[in-house]
């Protein structure tokens, strides 16, 4: 009987431990699966301004920069999501990042960013924001990036190309190197978007029209897919 009691004992505890063996592999398995497969890509989408800080208005509606910036960050992020590419927004309402501060607003707003996007450590970091000209005619959208990123600049290259062909383009822009904070505050790539003009009413009207986000999220979608195949990400 003593030996019976011991033979259950002993292979209870082998059953033990290949269980344990059999989870841990599986567990290891996914997580080498999930670092290394090229689908595992996440992008931080920052809007642009917010709480205080409205940014430009739309000439025809008033529409506040910083109110169509989240709007389009988080179109953007379903859009990418559904390609199975993770995404983190910076803010997800109205409110800016700076707390309860009442002095220093725009620094305690920028290093919050600064401080998510380490927290996220992603592939890529995305800019959300409109532009405003003197002269109204002035329109379509402008990628940026930090001339001292290589790979902030391939993929602000990609991202222009798919901005270009949008059929509403009048005019073929470049992508150009830009000394924002959001750009060279981390060592992640990233692009800044100026995604139209609030100072010309044509494009003013286009961004505020879901069917037209649509079209450019999905052009944003090109290139980051054109940048990932050429440096095979």
């Amino acid at each position: 009987m003593i030996i019976k009691k011991r033979t259950v004992l002993i292979f209870s505890t082998f059953l033990a431990i290949i269980i344990a063996f059999i989870t841990l592999f599986s567990a290891l398995s996914n997580l080498t699966q999930e670092s290394f497969s090229s689908d595992f890509f996440k992008v931080v989408i920052d809007a642009g301004h917010g709480g205080v800080d409205g940014g430009v208005s739309g000439v025809k509606t008033g529409v506040k920069e910083s109110d169509l910036n989240l709007i389009l960050a988080k179109e953007l992020a379903s859009f990418l999501n559904e390609e199975g590419i993770k995404t983190v927004l910076t803010r997800s309402t109205k409110a800016g990042l700076y707390g309860t501060a009442t002095s220093n607003r725009k620094r305690k707003d920028m290093l919050k960013r600064k401080e998510i996007i380490l927290d996220s450590a992603p592939n890529l970091v995305i800019s959300l924001h409109m532009n405003y000209y003197s002269v109204s005619d002035r329109r379509g959208a402008q990628a940026f990036f930090d001339e001292k990123n290589e790979n902030s600049k391939k993929v602000a290259l990609a991202v222009q190309s798919a901005l270009n062909d949008l059929p509403t383009n009048e005019r073929k822009y470049s992508a150009l190197k830009g000394d924002y904070y959001i750009l060279n505050s981390t060592n992640y790539p990233a692009v800044l978007i100026e995604c139209g003009f609030l100072s010309n009413p044509q494009d003013e009207e286009l961004l505020i029209s879901r069917e037209y986000r649509e079209i450019f999220c999905q052009a944003v979608l090109n290139g980051i897919s054109i940048y990932r195949i050429n440096d095979d990400i």
